[in-house]
């Protein structure tokens, strides 16, 4: 990893060219002045990856740049990564050194953590995973605290639990949820903090029903669905939907149907264009949505499911990728205006960056 300067002036820079790109893209749609929410300046991601290299007879973490995967960048410590990260990084490396069960064609490490204090690790081999394996990783998560899975091809061993537990506070609660290992989280827990916070007052106290799609584990559903009379949730990932039913139930949360659809294929069952065994029991008539909330992939929402949003007065929309958030709202424009708009830089120190609108019928 490049050296970055962490200071705070060349980070109130960036932060400010970003909400700039955003005006920018939404100036077209009289879009009211952003808010911006800023994030720490270090030890902000709670995820981190990295390959491991042999040199001078030993195992490091690497990482490559994007136009070169030969070269290594080799790594003693992280400092985006959340302090847990950089505490376990040399206690795992020295555990690797001192054991060759542990170390033998070892060669990718991932940490997962939570603001919690939760870390789970994933260890990648090129062999399959023996007893000696078992019991040298059973003893790494002892000593460590940490929940251990390894990986290997076709096998998957899981020692303490698949998924770490996150703690966050939105409104006065405090909302528990179970993150599993592969599955997608909001790397930058402080700011996913903030846009959830964002997201609950943008919508405000309802009366009526939500509709959510790609939901995830729950990450919006559980604060959003305390705002509303019922929800119904979609979401396609079998591991999001199991890990978002269990939070449902882990914070007492009876409001929500969730289903396994794509946005696409609700939208063609809210068009009755076909029936769905999914949603059997499930009665769509019955709901009286005035809301819809969105938290679509970079490639943001398709044609047909956009135009589907246009027929709720609310339209709650969290973006990963700008340029599809200004597509969409440039489909919607001509009913709905742009009433809230927000920066939150998940990814600071890169280009990327995620923002929140709130869209209402003229």
């Amino acid at each position: 990893m490049s050296a970055l300067p962490f200071d705070s002036a060349t980070y109130a820079l960036e932060l400010e060219a970003k909400a700039q790109r955003l005006r920018d893209l939404l100036a077209p749609f009289d879009a009211p002045e952003p808010q911006v929410f800023d994030s720490p300046l270090k030890h902000f991601r709670l995820r981190a990856e990295f390959r491991l290299w042999r040199e001078g007879g030993e195992r490091h973490y690497a990482m490559f740049a994007q136009d070169d995967k030969r070269t290594p960048i080799l790594i003693e410590d992280f400092p985006i990564a959340s302090l847990r990260i950089n505490q376990l990084m040399p206690q795992l490396k020295a555990a690797w050194q001192a054991s060759s069960a542990l170390s033998h064609k070892l060669f990718q490490v991932e940490f997962q953590t939570t603001l919690a204090g939760d870390a789970m690790v994933t260890l990648c081999y090129h062999r399959p995973l023996d007893e000696h394996w078992q019991n040298a990783a059973e003893q790494l998560a002892k000593d460590l605290d940490i929940s251990v899975i390894g990986r290997s091809k076709g096998k998957r061993v899981v020692i303490g639990r698949d998924y770490v537990v996150e703690k966050l506070d939105i409104a006065g609660r405090t909302f528990t949820y179970q993150q599993p290992e592969g599955a997608f989280t909001q790397p930058n827990g402080t700011v996913n903090q903030k846009m959830l916070n964002w997201a609950y007052e943008a919508l405000g106290e309802r009366s009526d029903d939500l509709l959510e799609l790609y939901c995830g584990n729950g990450n919006f559903t559980l604060p959003l669905a305390t705002r509303v009379r019922n929800v119904l949730a979609t979401e396609i990932s079998k591991t999001s939907v199991n890990a978002a039913l269990n939070n449902l139930s882990d914070n007492a949360v009876d409001n929500v149907k969730l289903v396994r659809l794509s946005a696409e294929e609700l939208t063609e069952a809210l068009n009755e264009v076909r029936p769905f065994r999914r949603l059997q029991g499930i009665d769509l008539k019955s709901y009286e949505f005035g809301s819809v909330f969105v938290d679509p992939p970079r490639a943001g929402m398709d044609p047909d499911t956009c135009e589907l949003t246009r027929r709720f007065d609310n339209i709650l929309y969290i973006s990963c990728n700008p340029l599809t958030l200004a597509e969409n709202i440039a489909q919607l424009h001509d009913t709905h205006r742009i009433e809230r708009c927000a920066v939150f830089d998940q990814f600071p120190w890169t280009h990327h960056m995620e923002s929140g609108v709130l869209l209402v019928r003229r």
